[in-house]
């Protein structure tokens, strides 16, 4: 229920489909004898609308997230595992071309290729099943082999989990697939406004992984008050950084983290 309820009301709530849903609403009162409320809809939709795309409000809610865990520290030495996230690949369309699609946040993939070459004596896990409320057999993990190996990591250090749907399963689903020793080091590989979710339900697994950022969408402070100067790529950064508090919300009402924006662990 969990799963579906994040696909369907998680999707309806993110700011445009939200935001659009009040607009097409307020066009159709204007039809009828609410047509006063119907007009005041649809200019609430357009300037809530403006401010998503061109304001520094996505950036504002992304910074936060993405400062919570610093640079890894590669002075403790070589670690015994890398697990990389998916959401980079295109499943359904690696399918219909039948060669790999990368669309979104490629870092995921090539900062793990450089530290499985960097470190050749440690695993890989790429854990990515399919997202989709209802999906075919197409799953990330399927192409995700090809391109590391593409990258220069050999497929005998690769381990492919495909049965992930969410970040939840991932940790859950990653933990049973290497059964981490004590004493082991695991890196976990995400982006960083996706690092703190990540590393509570890591945590909550009982898997102990040492964050490594990538895919930053906000730069320095002075970056905080810089307008959009293309919507588009505003809606885009509103409605990731709404997500993602969405799921931190979720996740702690239901207990599947400890703490509403998880950190770095106490030294």
């Amino acid at each position: 229920m969990f799963f579906v309820l994040s696909k369907t009301l998680g999707y309806l709530l993110l700011p445009t489909n939200f935001l659009i849903a009040i607009g097409f609403v307020g066009a159709f009162l204007m039809a009828t004898r609410f047509a006063s409320l119907g007009r005041k809809l649809v200019i609430s939709a357009v300037l809530l609308l403006v401010i998503c795309g061109l304001s520094p409000l996505g950036k504002a809610l992304l910074y936060p997230l993405e400062q919570r865990f610093p640079s890894w520290d590669a002075a403790r030495g070589a670690p015994d595992g890398i697990i990389v996230l998916g959401a980079s690949i295109e499943a359904d369309l690696s399918v219909a071309h039948g060669t790999p699609v990368v669309r979104g946040a490629p870092d995921r993939i090539i900062a793990a290729a450089a530290l499985a070459r960097r470190y050749p004596n440690a695993r890989v896990v790429f854990s990515g099943g399919s997202a989709n409320l209802v999906s075919n057999d197409a799953r990330e993990a399927d192409f995700a082999g090809a391109i590391f190996e593409s990258l220069g990591v050999d497929k005998s250090r690769l381990i492919m989990e495909r049965g992930s749907r969410n970040t939840q399963e991932n940790a859950e689903f990653s933990k049973a697939l290497v059964k981490p020793k004590d004493g082991e080091r695991w890196v976990l590989v995400t982006s960083a406004f996706h690092m703190p979710r990540s590393v509570g339900l890591f945590r909550k697994a009982g898997f102990a992984v040492e964050p490594y950022p990538v895919d930053w969408r906000v730069g320095g402070r002075d970056d905080l008050m810089a307008l959009s100067n293309v919507a588009v790529e505003g809606f885009g950064r509103t409605d990731l950084a709404v997500r993602e508090w969405m799921g931190l919300i979720a996740y702690r009402l239901t207990g599947k983290i400890d703490e509403l924006v998880p950190g770095p662990a106490p030294k």
